[in-house]
């Protein structure tokens, strides 16, 4: 079950789907490390195994399949001459990282923690409250450590956008997108457990999974509200403003393609525009909840400027109140070995 699940993923990573099943499988076995001989010698045509290769299909191994125009371009856009470098890094397995959960404990007490249960793991200098595993396969959330709150699962990249909010003891935090609260608890753990953050979506299922995740956590600080489906439609649903409001946006989530390679196949040109006009919805929202020389921080788990910095661009262009409080910060695994992401904190002046 293992080495077929490999092969489906390494098959996803490899190719797009538009390129039919045989060349994803064809692109997938190259990706890991075999030899066009050994490709082909699997390719035999017996009882449980695939046709022979045609002469077009045995020259194709080891070709990379291109990917659509338009997602080339918008990389170029992105990463100029490493847009190549960055696609291929977003085919690559991504590794196991973990947040050290501050409330409960500090990074060497986690990693020692960790230690004891035969979970070997390393700092991560980019991320001081990262830990990235080592070994292959190991149930970290069936740890001790885990149970107790100590770590939490969370990619490196995610924790540095979700500290770029700033986030402070004793602040106001609206998390307007908040999901199943990764990012949430992490605000927490920066606020010292001091303030208040309130946790919003519109998934009953996801969001339902952070109050028992805040408890462990030992996160007391967070509230959470179910919005309606079409709540952007209507009046805003809160009377307050907020030090810090947190959009970390619906977005393709190209920039975890390495965890979730499926969902490249669903990317359209089309879906992204579409997405981009949520995003500025959203923003149009989010400005309209910060309180004076409070932070607006937009997160995309994306790497398409058509989703991150066209989509501020055109914010700041409809809002004169707010200006960059910083450059904006982009990750990807070619650059910083986490997932992809976007973030940019807008200040209200």
């Amino acid at each position: 079950r293992r080495a077929i699940a490999d092969l489906v993923y390494a098959a996803i990573r490899a190719a797009p789907a538009a390129a039919g099943t045989r060349a994803m499988v064809l692109a997938g076995l190259s990706s890991q490390g075999l030899s066009s001989e050994a490709i082909a010698a699997l390719f035999s045509g017996g009882r449980h195994a695939p046709l022979t290769l045609t002469a077009d299909e045995a020259a194709s191994i080891g070709v990379n399949l291109a990917p659509p125009d338009w997602l080339m371009a918008s990389m170029t856009r992105a990463y100029g001459v490493d847009a190549e470098g960055e696609l291929a890094a977003l085919k690559e397995r991504a590794p196991l990282d973990l947040r050290v959960n501050v409330l409960k404990g500090s990074r060497a007490a986690a990693l020692e923690r960790l230690a004891e249960e035969g979970i070997a793991a390393e700092p991560l200098d980019h991320a001081e409250t990262a830990l990235r595993v080592l070994a292959g396969s190991v149930d970290v959330e069936g740890s001790a450590a885990h149970a107790m709150g100590l770590v939490e699962v969370q990619d490196a990249g995610s924790q540095i956008v979700a500290g770029l909010a700033d986030a402070r003891p004793g602040m106001s935090v609206l998390d307007l997108c908040a999901g199943a609260g990764g990012k949430a608890l992490a605000l927490a753990a920066a606020m010292e457990n001091r303030g208040r953050i309130l946790a919003c979506d519109t998934g009953a299922v996801r969001l339902k999974r952070l109050t028992p995740r805040a408890r462990r956590a030992g996160a007391t600080i967070i509230e959470t509200r179910l919005l309606d489906d079409d709540w952007l439609d209507h009046k805003l649903p809160f009377d307050e403003r907020f030090d810090r409001v947190v959009i970390d946006a619906p977005c393709s989530g190209s920039g975890t393609w390495r965890r979730n390679p499926e969902t490249r196949a669903r990317l359209s040109l089309k879906g992204v525009a579409a997405l981009a006009a949520l995003q500025g919805r959203l923003l149009d929202a989010g400005a309209h909840l910060v309180g004076p020389g409070g932070m607006l921080v937009y997160i995309t788990c994306s790497i398409l400027p058509e989703e991150d910095e066209d989509v501020v661009g055109a914010f700041l262009n409809r809002h004169a109140g707010f200006a960059r409080a910083a450059d904006d910060r982009r990750l990807s695994p070619a650059s910083s070995a986490t997932d992809g992401f976007y973030c940019a904190r807008l200040t209200r002046v």
